[in-house]
């Protein structure tokens, strides 16, 4: 993953990540790796709830910010809020992008778009891999 100098609260060198995390979550979390499309745990997911990373456990979207994009992946259309997330210019692939890490331990989550028409209140949608989120139902 790019380095961003940002300090974060959460901060574990590679060998406690892995340690903590299975070799798929590392890859997508602390490397900045990509699920499959549609074959994620959240992706068709209505349950509610707070989704948390999966690294720190931070609560970054809520359940009733999710909707059916059709994209692979969960999509949400706003974080819990702008402090939650930290957003990084991400040029990999031949694309230009706006990834978007966990503003707590800065673990990879997805990217996020904008102006592709969804029916939405911001008009945006935080792609978003399963592997790097937990579920917290509502009680």
């Amino acid at each position: 993953m790019q380095p961003t100098g940002r300090s974060y609260e959460i901060t574990k060198d590679d060998a406690a990540w892995r340690e903590q995390l299975s070799a798929k979550e590392f890859h997508v979390l602390r490397e900045a790796g990509t699920e499959a499309p549609f074959v994620g745990e959240y992706t068709d997911t209505t349950t509610e709830g707070v989704y948390a990373c999966r690294a720190c456990g931070a609560e970054l979207f809520r359940s009733d910010h999710k909707f059916s994009s059709h994209c692979g992946w969960p999509s949400f259309y706003s974080p819990l809020a702008q402090d939650r997330v930290e957003y990084i210019e991400d040029v990999t692939l031949g694309m230009k992008r706006v990834e978007v890490r966990c503003g707590t331990c800065g673990s990879h989550l997805g990217h996020v778009f904008e102006g592709e028409g969804y029916d939405t209140p911001t008009d945006q949608r935080y792609c978003i891999n399963s592997i790097s989120l937990t579920l917290q139902p509502k009680a």
